[in-house]
């Protein structure tokens, strides 16, 4: 969006209205000429997001009967405020809030043969908003619409009264010549607006309008990266327009960075506006080369030969960037209930990684061809398997693990000792296994029994009997020692 922007517009109306009064009432419809309007908008308030914007619209009436005028007049709509601009993309945003003015049609019909026009008004809180964005080529839409809240309202005669209504809009911008930093578009626009107003006396004036118009629109262009190069004075300069689009789709690529090269030195890099266009007014004549960055594309290239007073256009098309790396998606279950298993530990290629509560861990930046896959987990048998890794694709690979084979026994060893030190030959009672041995001199032992939990009683002659719990899992082995106190302490 530009600094300065005016638009003239000229074009006829579609108005269908309804008065109802305690009188006899009145319909209306037909088109009417002579709808004048200019709108005028300018930023730099301060911040260069804030501006002001200023509306006038002469609205001609024409009321007939067959083809005899009954009556005819004109009325008036006025708006100023504030407004504030927003770049989303390749659209420009507008929300405007202010002051609006706008005188509506009432009848008097005390004698439906001949009705007078007359006019009331409303004064309103006004709030709006304006979306601009690129079509095709260098041609723009524009969709906009009004909301009035009324402050104040009165009918013909001075008495108060209620208003209501409501405005929506549509154009299309086509940019027809540009001097300098001025540019000129035409406009074909359409306008849609309801209008109501209630008097105190309980008469009720309704209108619609659809407006159709061409429109001249003025725009001061920004030129925030504009530089004089050095030409002779002799010599007047020349001008280019560039435009970058996507070599595929031919859509504009606003926001790229453009660098131009003159007699081979690079001037200062340039972005690319919403409709993909840099201008450069004054560049001395000669090749001029292009060259267009942007994200997600591979860097482009463009070559135009600049003429003494002519601008030169030049379109350089930009490809999207082939993707050059993959992703693997690892998905590791549980054989024996197909859930997911947290906390394996998973190697792609020379990355590690762990499971999360899913069960799944993502290897990105790959590079594209066979990858090998470790899988492993606690009590769990380990796999390693291949993937095939495609560039620009994220590929899934589940894996189920199986459990580790059961050996069926477990087990508990150690030795028994006074508490001097001193090997003992004792006895070990395990009532729940039916077991019953002794330690050897050195006092050692080995037992072999199911994996479980066992409460095993030590004694020895001249100590005090021991009690102690072990627990065993399938195929480990539990060591542990008991000094024995004697009994004379």
């Amino acid at each position: 969006m530009d600094p300065v922007t005016v638009r003239l517009r000229y074009g006829l109306a579609l108005r269908k209205g309804k008065q109802v009064d305690p009188g006899p009432g009145l319909t209306y419809s037909g088109f009417t000429p002579n709808d004048l309007a200019v709108w005028a908008v300018a930023y730099g308030l301060g911040p260069e997001w804030l501006g002001g914007q200023l509306s006038v619209q002469r609205e001609g009436f024409a009321l007939s009967r067959e083809s005899a005028r009954v009556t005819e007049g004109s009325l008036l709509r006025v708006a100023l405020g504030l407004v504030a601009r927003r770049q989303l993309g390749p659209l420009w945003g507008e929300l405007s809030a202010g002051y609006g003015f706008a005188q509506l049609p009432v009848f008097a019909v005390s004698n439906p043969a001949s009705p007078v026009f007359q006019r009331g008004g409303r004064q309103a809180a006004l709030l709006g908003a304006r979306l601009r964005f690129p079509l095709f080529l260098r041609a723009q839409g524009e969709v906009r619409g009004e909301f009035p809240l009324a402050l104040a309202a009165k009918e013909a005669e001075g008495r108060s009264a209620s208003s209501s209504g409501f405005g929506a809009g549509v154009a299309l911008l086509i940019p027809v010549k540009q001097v300098g930093r001025w540019q000129a578009a035409a406009v074909l626009d359409y306008q849609y607006v309801h209008d109501r107003l209630t008097a105190d006396s309980g008469a009720i004036s309704n209108q619609t309008l659809q407006r159709v118009g061409m429109a001249l629109e003025f725009s001061w262009l920004d030129a925030r990266a504009l530089s004089t190069p050095v030409v002779p004075v002799t010599e007047q300069p020349g001008s280019l327009l560039l435009q970058v689009v996507d070599a595929e789709t031919k859509a504009p690529l606003g926001g790229a960075q453009v660098s131009l090269v003159v007699k081979g030195t690079a001037g200062a890099p340039r972005r690319t506006d919403v409709t993909g266009q840099v201008v450069e007014p004054q560049l001395e004549a000669g090749d001029v080369i292009a060259r267009v960055t942007a994200e997600g594309y591979e860097p482009a290239e463009g070559r135009v030969s600049v003429t003494a007073g002519v601008r030169a256009t030049l379109e350089v098309q930009a490809h999207k960037q082939v993707a050059t790396v993959g992703g693997l998606k690892v998905i590791v279950l549980d054989k024996r209930t197909n859930k997911p298993l947290p906390d394996a530990q998973v190697v792609v290629g020379n990355k590690e990684f762990k499971t999360n509560a899913d069960g799944q861990v993502q290897a990105g930046n790959l590079a594209p061809g066979p990858v090998s896959v470790k899988i492993s987990a606690p009590e769990f048998q380990s796999v390693e398997e291949a993937a095939l890794v495609v560039a620009g694709q994220e590929a899934e690979m589940p894996v189920t693990l199986a459990p580790s084979k059961r050996v069926g026994y477990a087990t508990i060893s150690g030795k028994v000792r006074s508490t001097q030190g001193r090997a003992l030959v004792a006895t070990l009672l395990i009532p729940t296994a039916k077991v019953r041995t002794r330690t050897d001199a050195q006092g050692g032992f080995s037992l072999k029994l199911k994996p479980g939990t066992y409460r095993i009683i030590i004694s020895a002659g001249g100590h005090l009997t021991q009690t102690k719990y072990v627990t065993v899992r399938d195929g480990e082995q539990a060591i542990f020692n008991v000094d024995l106190f004697p009994r004379n302490r």
